[in-house]
């Protein structure tokens, strides 16, 4: 039997607590609710109006605020956050693993950052500043400072006794990471190496001694490239001096996957991937409200166009009746190539050496585009008002207007990036006004020039 998706698991949760509160008891939902993992309750909350949040943010065990918080999203973590007070945000910070902490605590006023760093033992103190000093979304934000390291010059045995005496290893643990005494990084030693290799041989002997290590300062987004191509666990990460700091899990950079998806779907749309989709109507209509400005003035600008033609306009209605086609054409083969060159520049696929190709080839698809689709219009426009100079006209402004749609598609991600841009936020408006504004004036130009 196919399993159910997510939306429909939440709604049976969702379903299953109100039953239990309407003929249950408040202690029967409160198990129910805690019986989840933190990040199913973190979605439950994030799929319910804001009434219904508080009560069951309520219901939550205190052992799990903290574990829950983490996977909220950023809008949702700080309104919870503001009603809860001090004693209660120092205890969810308790058991968190470093890297989450440094999130978390990010989101804190200042006042209480002191107040939680101050609870800290010495040694947790100081692996938090240590993630702390490096930007969040950089590979020493990532990074967790709870892992396990060996010496070289110790034998395979000596290592098998010594996790026996630790009882537990940290989360995601496929590699005992090998340094020197003065913490200098060395290799890896794999755990299948580690049970399947003769005790009497030293660590030295069978470690990876060129397996991936990531500096400290790397990108996050190039941290998860590393991870995809690699297909790693963990790695370790190291300063300028090779000296170890850190290492970073796979559930870390999945949780970067989906930050980076999730950025480039909403960006489009001017939209945060940390806006709340049940925020309240004041706060999402002016949060909107920017975006559909800037549409707004990129629209007077397409007009401003058009009434430079209106001589034209009112002695040929043929014209008023088609001009939408040609801009309508443009952008969307604009953003077919705006798109593909995005996730090209993600990727990391696009570089100096193979732009120019790029161009080329983006250029040749709008022009066999362009010739094939004007055919089409031009055999509609004919046989629809009977015009043979009607069809020659509105061919002639497609197949230009999609020859510029898709170089603009190419150079306008390209020109965003190099100013520091982001051209999933910004793209899609300029391309728009760009295949809008030449596609009109060429279309209403040769009308202007042939029709009248």
């Amino acid at each position: 039997m196919a399993e159910p998706d997510r939306s429909e698991k939440t709604e049976s949760q969702f379903q299953a607590l109100n039953k239990a509160l309407q003929t249950g008891t408040m202690q029967h939902a409160r198990a129910m609710l805690n019986e989840l993992t933190p990040a199913e309750i973190a979605h439950l909350l994030e799929s319910v109006p804001p009434a219904e949040r508080q009560f069951l943010w309520d219901l939550v065990d205190p052992e799990k605020e903290g574990e829950v918080l983490i996977d909220l999203s950023e809008e949702l973590r700080n309104s919870l956050i503001r009603d809860m007070s001090l004693d209660d945000l120092v205890n969810a910070t308790e058991g968190m693993d470093v890297d989450d902490l440094a999130d978390f605590i990010q989101s804190l006023p200042d006042r209480i950052t002191t107040q939680v760093l101050t609870s800290l033992d010495t040694q947790h103190r100081e692996r938090l500043e240590a993630v702390l000093s490096y930007p969040e979304d950089s590979a020493g934000g990532l990074m967790n400072t709870d892992m396990v390291t060996v010496r070289a010059e110790v034998t395979l045995d000596v290592v098998l006794r010594y996790l026996r005496k630790l009882g537990e290893l940290p989360e995601h643990t496929d590699s005992l990471i090998v340094t020197t005494r003065d913490n200098t990084y060395v290799g890896v030693l794999p755990l299948t190496t580690l049970v399947t290799s003769d005790p009497e041989l030293t660590v030295g002997e069978v470690m990876d001694r060129d397996a991936e290590v990531i500096k400290a300062s790397m990108e996050d987004d190039d941290v998860a490239k590393i991870f995809e191509t690699h297909d790693l666990v963990s790695a370790p990460v190291v300063d300028e001096n090779m000296k170890l700091l850190g290492r970073i899990t796979v559930d870390d950079v999945v949780d970067v996957i989906r930050e980076e998806a999730e950025h480039s779907v909403l960006s489009m749309a001017g939209l945060n991937e940390d806006d709340d989709l049940f925020a309240p109507v004041v706060t999402s209509s002016r949060r909107r409200a920017i975006w559909l400005g800037i549409n707004l003035l990129t629209a007077f600008m397409a007009s401003w166009v058009v009434s430079n033609f209106e001589t034209t306009l009112q002695q040929v209605v043929t014209v008023a009746v088609l001009m939408n086609v040609v801009a309508s054409m443009g952008g969307i083969a604009g953003t077919q190539t705006l798109t593909l060159v995005i996730r090209g520049l993600a990727l990391g696929q696009i570089s100096r050496s193979n732009r120019s190709w790029l161009f080329s080839k983006e250029v040749i698809v709008g022009l066999l585009n362009g010739v094939g689709w004007a055919v089409v219009i031009a055999l509609i426009a004919a046989f629809w008002f009977n015009d043979i100079k009607v069809a020659y006209v509105i061919a002639a402004a497609t197949i230009i207007n999609l020859l510029v749609a898709s170089f603009s598609g190419v150079a306008i991600p390209l020109l965003m990036r190099k100013f520091n841009v982001d051209p999933a936020l910004a793209g899609s408006v300029v391309l728009t006004t760009v295949t809008d504004i030449v596609g009109l004036f060429v279309f209403l130009g040769l009308a202007t020039v042939f029709l009248l």
